[in-house]
């Protein structure tokens, strides 16, 4: 008995350490903005990543296609897809999405299949939690869109599509244009939720992920102070908070997630830049594995907000700012294991790795870069 007990305990430990050592060697795809003119990007890049050094390595050119400014990884692991920030695709007035198959050995991609987005000027994409369908984000076009997925992961129709109107405003006062500028899934991958940096809004949409079908909701939004432009969202670990940070008002809205209800309500607003810095925009905000900090990146002040989570509440404390080294962060990320955070600097022409203080969340710099062109998101996958 004893001896069985032994050897599950070993088997145990061998498996934990398999999977730490395959968190160690990671992969980081990076979205760019690409151009004409030799120093410009040509597509989406790879480069190898040692979670136990936070060495990156040099990046490697995967996928030509233009303006893939922004990733989405499959929760098989095996396929990638992008949008393609441009105005006509396909024929349409409207952007793209592109399909690829990942290569198990080396990480490369090989495109499948494209899809238009529905609208002009997308910029962000996510794949529901199950695999069944992608959709994507069209600032251009103040819009959201669905797109079945295939068995080959390779994309369907666009089996959805809503075009966001202007929110109302009061007389002689100017009208913002609906702005989608990214989308997300509820933890339990029943509403989709789209936030709109013209409505000042968080839109709520039903999922039914395996037909790729967005309905209206009610309650129809989250909502965000006037004119503070929510641009991205991300969800606590715990399930039951989510981070607006809006890129007009240089702020990070809290709010409390009542999933019966599916409806965001906000508990606090909180500045990401020092007091009395009053330009530049926001772009990311991501929540660390640990749920203890959120980070979010100011452009203008060029840095990385850092804020230490209320266990209790949700609610943030500021608690600093790295601006090491950052020049223009567009997209930020942590790597699997939680020990590095890694900065996309658009106009800086780098990404650079960031150690992660676990008690504090403060980062410190490592000196390791890559350069590579314009880049705006960074996606880590196993290796």
């Amino acid at each position: 008995m004893n001896r069985r007990i032994t050897l599950f305990a070993l088997v145990g430990l061998s498996l934990m350490t398999s999977l730490l050592t395959a968190q160690e060697k990671q992969r980081v795809y990076l979205g760019t903005y690409t151009g004409s003119k030799p120093e410009q990007s040509k597509g989406i890049y790879l480069c190898d990543f040692d979670a136990e050094t936070g060495k990156l390595g040099e990046p490697k050119l995967v996928a030509e296609t233009e303006n893939p400014t922004f990733l989405a990884l499959h929760p098989d692991g095996k396929h990638l897809y992008c949008i393609n920030e441009v105005g006509k695709f396909l024929g349409k007035d409207a952007g793209g999405i592109t399909a690829f198959v990942i290569d198990e050995k080396t990480g490369g991609l090989k495109q499948l299949n494209q899809q238009h987005s529905g609208g002009p000027g997308p910029c962000h994409l996510v794949v529901d939690r199950e695999g069944k369908c992608v959709l994507a984000a069209n600032y251009g076009g103040g819009s959201c869109c669905a797109v079945v997925l295939k068995a080959d992961g390779s994309l369907g129709d666009v089996t959805s599509f809503f075009q966001h109107e202007a929110k109302p405003v009061a007389a002689g006062a100017k009208v913002r244009a609906p702005r989608g500028h990214s989308i997300n899934v509820s933890p339990d991958n029943k509403l989709a939720l789209c936030a709109d940096l013209g409505r000042d809004e968080v839109v709520i949409y039903n999922l039914d992920a395996a037909a790729g079908k967005l309905t209206t909701h009610d309650p129809a939004a989250g909502h965000t102070p006037e004119g503070a432009g929510p641009r991205h969202f991300a969800f606590h670990p715990n399930g039951k908070i989510g981070y607006a940070i809006n890129e007009q008002a240089r702020t990070m809205t809290v709010f409390a997630f009542d999933a019966a209800k599916g409806s965001l309500t906000e508990l606090q607003t909180i500045s990401t830049v020092p007091e009395g810095f009053a330009k530049g925009s926001t772009a990311e905000v991501v929540v660390h594995p640990s749920g203890k900090f959120v980070y979010g990146s100011n452009r203008g002040h060029d840095s990385i907000a850092v804020f230490q989570v209320d266990a209790a509440t949700g609610k943030l404390t500021a608690s600093g700012h790295q601006g090491e080294g950052i020049k223009t962060p567009r997209n930020f990320n942590i790597d699997l294991t939680g020990k590095w955070l890694l900065v996309g600097s658009q106009d800086g022409r780098n990404v650079a790795v960031f150690k992660i203080d676990q008690a504090t969340g403060a980062l410190t710099p490592t000196g390791n870069k890559i350069e590579v062109s314009a880049p705006v998101c960074i996606k880590f996958a196993k290796q």
